[in-house]
């Protein structure tokens, strides 16, 4: 996607017309048709109060796709209720088959102590409580399984 479909897709995204941002920026509407169709670029002031209409920051607005910010605006709508009620598990296993069958091939229990002791080691070192320290634990197995694939 370029930079002008990007501009064009987060616009659109909170209900701006190209009128409505030409004027926040004092530039002509033409001026933003041209952005969102390459023929033209912003100067990083102008791009970075467009961040700031579109509710994105410069970094997002620059790698902006729409489909990707609809999932993210979908999960913080959902309530925890709802989430709860979801079997994670399944909806997952359909994409990555191992999320429903390890459970009969893998000592679970095994590793379970060992994160166990690694979430307590978080508790107790910054004060987390358990939810936070499971999501710092997540969050780092993430950054493992990021870097890994950018080594291959």
């Amino acid at each position: 996607m370029t930079l002008g479909n990007r501009l064009f897709h987060a616009r659109k995204s909170v209900g701006l017309s190209q009128e409505d941002v030409a004027e926040r920026l004092g530039v002509s509407r033409q001026t933003i048709s041209k952005w969102e169709t390459d023929e033209t670029l912003p100067d990083i002031r102008q791009a970075k109060q467009m961040a700031g209409f579109y509710r994105v920051t410069l970094d997002e607005l620059i790698e902006f796709d729409p489909e990707v910010q609809e999932i993210e605006q979908m999960i913080e709508r959902t309530s925890e209720e709802i989430q709860e009620k979801i079997d994670w598990n399944r909806v997952w296993g359909k994409k990555y088959p191992v999320l429903v069958k390890y459970q009969k091939e893998v000592n679970t229990p095994y590793y379970a102590v060992k994160l166990e002791v690694l979430l307590k080691q978080l508790r107790e070192e910054y004060g987390y409580n358990e939810l936070d320290a499971f999501l710092v634990l997540k969050d780092i197995l993430a950054q493992v399984w990021n870097s890994r694939k950018q080594k291959t």
